[in-house]
C-alpha cells in the first residue's frame, strides 16, 4: 500500500447532516451526532457539506456549526468542514474561521454556477492555500458545480504543500485513475457505491454520506481492503450497495438521508427549502430499504 499525501484523511470521513429542529439548527442534537460517531469509530467528520445542507445556511450558522463540531470533537475525532465557495474571497473567509475553530483540514468544493476555466480553478485553491495555514482537501462534483475539473489541473494543485487530497465524485474511474498516475495527492471516493472500486485504482477512502447511519460497515470494507481481503471488502460492497443507491437516487441528498434518520428515531428528518420531504411512497422506499439491509424491522 503507497502512503499518499494526504494520509492523515485516509479511511472513512462521514458527510455530517445538519440536524434542524422548528426550523433552527439543533446544536444540542449536532453534538450528540459527533459523540455517536466518536463510539463508532469514524474517522473523520465533514460538517457544512452538501450533505450538511450548506446553500441554506446563513454565514453565521455556517460558522457555528463548524464551532460546534470541534469543540465536541475536542481531538477525539478529525473535523474536515465544508468551506468552500464560489467566491474566493469568501472561501478564504471560511476557511479562516475553521482554522480558528480548531479543524483539522477543509473541504473545499469546486466554484459552483460561474464554472470557472482550469486556470480560474486553479487560482482560487492556490490563493486560499496561500492566505490560511490548513490543509485542503479539493472537491470535485460536477454534477453540483457545472464543470469538471481536470485532473492535470488537480495534480497542478497538488503541488502546493497545503492541498493534500481529493474528494472525487465524478463517478468516474478513468479520472480518478488518471490523477493517480499525476500525482501523489490522496484520492477519497464522494460516492459510497464506489468506495471498493475507486480504492482498488488508489484510493484511499470515502467521504460517506451512508456513514451517517452505518459507519462501521463502511470502516469494516475500508479495513478489509487494507488488509488484502478483498474477499471480505467485496462482501461488504454488496451489501452496502442497495443502502448507497437508494439513499442517493430516490431524491437529491440529503433528503432520503434524513428520511431514513427519521425512521431510524436519529434525527427529525426536516430539511430546509428548496429541499422538501419525501412523499408517502418515497418514505415507504427507504422504509423497505432499512429493511432489507437489517436496520429496520
Amino acid at each position: 500500500m503507497n502512503r499518499t499525501k494526504g494520509e492523515r484523511f485516509a479511511g472513512v470521513t462521514v458527510a455530517l447532516i445538519t440536524p434542524f429542529k422548528s426550523g433552527d439548527v439543533d446544536f444540542a442534537a449536532l453534538r450528540r451526532l459527533v459523540d455517536w460517531h466518536v463510539e463508532q469509530g469514524t474517522d473523520c467528520l465533514a460538517p457544512v457539506g452538501t450533505t450538511g445542507e450548506s446553500p441554506t445556511l446563513d454565514h453565521e450558522e455556517h460558522e457555528r456549526v463548524i464551532a460546534a463540531v470541534c469543540e465536541q470533537a475536542a481531538g477525539r475525532i478529525k473535523v474536515m468542514p465544508g468551506t468552500g465557495s464560489n467566491s474566493t474571497r469568501e472561501a478564504i473567509r471560511l476557511t479562516k474561521s475553521a482554522r480558528k475553530a480548531g479543524a483539522d483540514g477543509a473541504l473545499m468544493v469546486g466554484p459552483y454556477y460561474n464554472k470557472p476555466t482550469q486556470e480560474g480553478y486553479y487560482r482560487h485553491f492556490a490563493a486560499v492555500a496561500e492566505a490560511v495555514e490548513l490543509p485542503i482537501v479539493l472537491y470535485n462534483i460536477p454534477g453540483r458545480t457545472g464543470s469538471n475539473m481536470l485532473p492535470e489541473t488537480i495534480a497542478r494543485l497538488a503541488k502546493i504543500p497545503s492541498i493534500v487530497a481529493v474528494k472525487e465524485a465524478t463517478g468516474s474511474l478513468d479520472q480518478a485513475s488518471h490523477i493517480a498516475s499525476l500525482c501523489d495527492i490522496t484520492i477519497l471516493s464522494g460516492d459510497d457505491s464506489l468506495t471498493l472500486p475507486l480504492m482498488s485504482v488508489g484510493g484511499r477512502g470515502v467521504v460517506s454520506v451512508v456513514g451517517n447511519i452505518v459507519p462501521r460497515d463502511l470502516k469494516a470494507l475500508v479495513g478489509a481492503y487494507d488488509a488484502g481481503n478483498t474477499a471480505e471488502a467485496l462482501k461488504w460492497h454488496r451489501k452496502l450497495f442497495p443502502l448507497s443507491r437508494d439513499l442517493l437516487s430516490v431524491a437529491t441528498n440529503p433528503i432520503p438521508l434524513k428520511t431514513a434518520m427519521k425512521l431510524l428515531g436519529r434525527d427529525t428528518g426536516e430539511v430546509r427549502l428548496p429541499m422538501c420531504p419525501l412523499d408517502g411512497a418515497g418514505e415507504e422506499r427507504i422504509a423497505a430499504t432499512l429493511r432489507a439491509y437489517g436496520l429496520l424491522k
